[in-house]
């Protein structure tokens, strides 16, 4: 697919959830909750906003910068490396985050529950020579 498509669902998917207060797109199947983080571009300083896939854990949140297997890492991932401080929304509850990459052990932790959540995880590791991103986001 291709990225001004992508920008475009993503957009378009984002405004139905908001829309909705996150009844509409706010999971892709049981267990696999959505939320939309909202980062600072690190190139035009422009808020940009997408839906992910979350695994809540505690207060926390986990995201993976899969981007379906992509050989590049997904803009939002860059952006939050360069600008930690993001925000969330899970239905209509808004609240800032920072965020940081988990390490190898941290992510050896969770990723059996990461792909329980979404299994197809292990299948965009497969397809990728990049080493995908976990990000933890914590309350701010």
């Amino acid at each position: 697919m291709q990225p001004s498509l992508i920008r475009r669902l993503s957009a378009l998917n984002a405004w139905v959830y908001r829309l909705s207060g996150g009844r509409l797109l706010g999971r892709l199947r049981p267990g696999a909750p959505v939320c939309l983080l909202t980062t600072t571009g690190r190139k035009s300083g422009q808020r940009r906003t997408v839906p992910l896939l979350y695994l809540a854990d505690g207060d926390d949140l986990i995201v993976v910068g899969s981007q379906g297997g992509a050989p590049v890492h997904p803009a939002w991932y860059l952006n939050l490396m360069a600008e930690p401080m993001a925000e969330v929304e899970i239905g209509t509850r808004r609240f800032p985050v920072v965020a940081r990459r988990l390490d190898d052990n941290e992510v050896t932790k969770v990723w059996p529950r990461v792909l329980a959540m979404w299994p197809a995880y292990d299948e965009y590791r497969q397809r990728t020579k990049r080493r995908i991103p976990v990000m933890r986001l914590s309350p701010a």
